[in-house]
């Protein structure tokens, strides 16, 4: 389908003989495979990362199916690096693993069988970017440099940290609130120059605050 970049996140055999035969001579694609010991680093520099999930989420970042995932996705890889998330073929993806990314895709089927085979998805999505392409030919190049996966993760950092210290953020009982500010951080699809605003007034924040 044209895509080369493969990421594992702890896989539980690589190298594989089996991955080897299933591969159908693409030996090119898995041997450049990257193992990454998280989904963090496996994520770091992209701006916008997709879950692959039929399970509905309380707190989900924004829904999209997998045709309209598609031309989101390209559209943005026509300017920075993107990354569609697959979870393990017997659980899928945990609440936490859908959290880092900034939207959520599903495969509509038959809801009384909603969960596809992980080679299955894999393919569907692979084939709906393949025909998103034409479609966006004649969309004008869009200009702005969105904010990268580290960016973000250093600004939810900040932002609890000035949270706790200015008393807003109770140390025992933080409830939700990062996590639904993780949520509004992937819904606003925040760029580089907005990070650095934020960034900037939670720095002149800290210097105001009095320590307890």
């Amino acid at each position: 389908m044209g895509l080369s970049s493969l990421y594992l996140v702890n896989p539980r055999s690589f190298p594989d003989k089996e991955a080897e035969t299933r591969a159908a001579g693409a030996w090119d694609i898995l041997n450049d495979a990257r193992v990454c010991t998280s989904l963090d680093e496996a994520l770091s520099g992209t701006t916008l990362a997709a879950a692959i999930t039929a399970r509905p989420r309380d707190l989900s970042p924004e829904v999209f199916d997998a045709r309209q995932g598609a031309l989101e996705l390209i559209d943005r890889a026509r300017e920075s690096s993107v990354a569609l998330i697959f979870g393990t073929e017997m659980s899928g993806l945990t609440a936490m693993e859908v959290s880092r990314c900034q939207i959520v895709v599903h495969i509509p089927a038959n809801p009384d069988y909603s969960s596809l085979n992980l080679a299955s998805a894999v393919q569907v999505m692979a084939y709906e970017l393949r025909m998103a392409l034409p479609k966006l030919e004649s969309l004008p190049v869009t200009v702005t440099v969105a904010a990268e996966f580290d960016e973000i993760e250093l600004l939810q950092d900040h932002l609890e940290r000035v949270a706790l210290r200015c008393g807003f953020l109770k140390p025992g009982e933080p409830k939700r609130f990062m996590q639904r500010m993780r949520r509004l951080f992937a819904r606003a699809r925040l760029e580089k120059e907005e990070v650095k605003i934020f960034r900037g007034i939670l720095s002149a924040l800290e210097k105001r605050i009095r320590p307890h």
